[in-house]
């Protein structure tokens, strides 16, 4: 069997463990050097497919491989850029195809979320169609944790470690002060349509630590007369109350409650200032002083509080994508298949793509307490064993060392440029 290239490209928003799997992905390919040739990478994720803008991987030492474990975000460089169907995207689809047969690519592994799984269903089936010999293989990852058919999503367990422990920490620092200064802390976290993230958020109370936290879910309509109430129920009672609350959170005629009158390029809302609105509300109706924080790229950025559970998940999907396509298999997705909580046991699992593309995996009801402001303990159950562990990076002078890599770019084959839409 001739041996084939591989193609690699990292997609979307970028967490604090993706490395991790580009970092299974590399590895794992160098050890099938009687099928694997040479590995590329996409710069900036599958706009270096696009416009054959390709790294060279095998310039990159073991080492400098190896600390991509250790580095948050994307090494090699991510995008937002949505491949539509294979009607209205043709012409881009046949461009990935012209620059994998330009460069012998018969493998090409895309870690990202529900877009890139869609796009990797999709070039599996133009390269069918074709009869062009290529493996797509989906890597999953997605802070959000919205993926189907998976028990979580690698990237969600350090961004819920990340809210769980600021939640605790501005606690702390709340109720140390409540009795003449702040009594209300907002803390606004990502999750377009599912509260994931936000759910985590609960966590910062345990036994041992009786904190009066309120989640805003975007699967639960808002209401503003309930919300001052529970946040006037627990001033009253603990003298301060915290608040995590979803960006996606929506009223009763389901318009997001940040929504700022813009779109993106993709045609989605515009999300942004969620604490601040509620914070205010809270001002407005209890005359409380407050404070608010917006977790933003600091919560999926932040590899030093990474969970050790989704640092280990993150490279064996890697590892695991490798190995499905030297099995054979094309147009799936490895899984975490979950076995037990206590202890928290967890094995490899697949899924087809045209089960996993354009479809969104929401908290399910039985997650969230009855009043639609906490987690019931069998959200609680699911959660822990995703925060557990730690992994930190090294330190030097006192901060994280992170690899940059060399980045070398591969010669062009091509005679045609490709314009970006």
């Amino acid at each position: 069997m001739a041996k084939r290239n591989v193609f690699y490209a990292q997609s979307g928003g970028v967490t604090a463990v993706i490395n991790a799997s580009a970092q299974g992905v590399i590895e794992t390919c160098r050890q099938y050097k009687d099928k694997i040739g040479k590995i590329y990478a996409g710069r900036n994720g599958i706009i270096g497919g696009l416009t054959e803008d390709l790294i060279d991987v095998g310039k990159e030492s073991r080492s400098a491989i190896a600390n991509l474990r250790n580095t948050p975000s994307g090494a090699f460089g991510s995008c937002r850029y949505k491949l539509k169907s294979l009607k209205k995207s043709r012409a881009e689809y046949e461009r990935l195809m012209e620059v994998f047969e330009a460069h012998n690519i018969g493998y090409f592994f895309y870690n990202g979320g529900g877009d890139s799984a869609d796009t990797c269903l999709k070039v599996s089936q133009l390269a069918e169609t074709m009869n062009y010999p290529i493996q797509a293989i989906h890597v999953p990852k997605t802070v959000d944790n919205d993926l189907p058919l998976t028990d979580n999503c690698p990237g969600f367990g350090s961004v819920a470690k990340y809210v769980a422990v600021a939640t605790r920490e501005a606690s702390f620092d709340v109720r140390s002060m409540c009795s003449t200064s702040t009594k209300a802390f907002v803390l606004e976290v990502m999750g377009r349509h599912a509260g994931w993230i936000a759910a985590a958020g609960a966590l910062a109370a345990d036994k041992e630590h009786d904190i009066p936290v309120i989640i805003l879910f975007p699967e639960v309509e808002f209401n503003r007369a309930k919300f001052i109430a529970k946040v006037k129920k627990a001033v009253d009672q603990y003298g301060y109350a915290s608040v995590v609350v979803s960006e996606g959170v929506k009223d009763k005629k389901g318009k997001f409650l940040s929504d700022q009158g813009r779109k993106d390029k993709f045609g989605h809302t515009q999300l942004g200032g969620v604490a601040m609105i509620v914070a205010k509300m809270i001002s407005d109706d209890l005359g409380l002083k407050y404070h608010f924080a917006v977790a933003d790229y600091l919560q999926r950025a932040g590899r030093h509080i990474s969970s050790k559970n989704d640092v280990d998940q993150a490279y064996a999907m890697g590892k695991a994508a490798v190995e499905l396509a030297m099995a054979g298999k094309n147009s799936v997705m490895p899984t975490v298949v979950r076995t037990s909580d206590k202890p928290y046991r967890w094995k490899l699992g697949e899924a087809p793509l045209n089960k996993v593309a354009n479809v969104e995996k929401m908290m399910p009801k039985s997650y969230i307490s009855r009043d639609g402001f906490g987690i019931t303990p069998k959200c609680r159950a699911y959660l822990e064993p995703l925060i557990q562990g730690e992994e930190p990076p090294k330190y030097k002078n006192g901060m994280p060392t992170y690899v940059t890599l060399k980045l070398e770019s591969v010669p062009k084959k091509l005679d045609t440029e490709f314009k970006l839409k």
